[in-house]
């Protein structure tokens, strides 16, 4: 079991390496650290929000305990000192609240203080990983494409892997096409193979076109040398000499036939 779950984990961890886009995590991080951002921003408006509601309580209290103040002044000039020592008595009252709001508000006060100052260090902090996210991206998306115009260039890229094995079929079937075609003419030349369209011919009909081919080749050499001789005695012993040439092969054909 703990093999099986090694090997899970391993498949895992590559699985999620090759899903894993550098970029799209960086932006998931810069995310989570703008709205941990906003929630420490939101706490430094709730805790000025509180000390601003304490110096309102602080500004009535204090004003509350101005007028008993001034009762109590009116009271014992009146004679009324019983009066005097109530309001002076409730004003001792207000006093201790007042007292206990101010070391609530210098309390709240530092704590804004403390979060003003974590949240503009913070947003330094963001500012900073938000351009070296960007200078991280551009880096990985530049490699990324030099990646993929090497592996185009040396042909090790999957795409161009498969453009190499189409012309490589190619070229194969080309070359096996071109050895049938050899292949095909040599037995139509050797006879090993019947031509249907009636032209092909056998090895000695083949040697007396090409005899007969150079000896109209001759003739025509002939021809042209007596005319570059410019003499028209050298065009009449060229035509003489090719008609001697064939005069021969005419009466020799009447001895043959005599002698069959």
């Amino acid at each position: 079991m703990k093999r099986m779950g090694m090997i899970f984990r391993a498949k895992a961890n590559k699985a999620l390496d090759r899903a894993e886009d550098p970029r799209e995590t960086l932006d998931y991080s810069y995310q989570k650290q703008l709205e941990l951002l906003q929630k420490v921003r939101r706490g430094v408006a709730d805790v000025a929000t509180s000390r601003k509601r304490l110096e309102l309580q602080l500004n009535q209290l204090q004003g509350q305990s101005t007028k008993l103040e001034d009762q109590g002044r009116k009271a014992l000039a009146l004679g009324r000192e019983d009066l005097a020592r109530e309001a002076l008595s409730r004003r001792a009252a207000l006093q201790q609240q007042v007292t206990d709001l101010e070391t609530q508000h210098r309390t709240l006060q530092g704590e804004e203080e403390k979060l003003t100052l974590a949240a503009q260090r913070l947003q330094a902090k963001v500012d900073a990983f938000r351009t070296k996210k960007e200078t991280i991206k551009a880096t990985y998306t530049a490699a990324q494409a030099q990646t993929r115009i090497g592996e185009a260039f040396s042909g090790i890229s999957e795409e161009m892997g498969d453009v190499g094995l189409a012309i490589q079929r190619a070229e194969d079937k080309t070359q096996q096409l071109q050895a049938r075609a050899g292949a095909i003419d040599e037995l139509l030349a050797s006879g090993a193979l019947d031509d249907a369209s009636g032209t092909a011919k056998d090895d000695i009909a083949a040697e007396l076109d090409r005899i007969s081919g150079g000896t109209d080749v001759e003739l025509e050499l002939q021809r042209m040398k007596a005319e570059l001789a410019g003499g028209p005695s050298a065009q009449q012993q060229a035509i003489e000499g090719g008609a001697q040439d064939a005069a021969p092969q005419s009466q020799q054909a009447p001895h043959k036939f005599d002698k069959q």
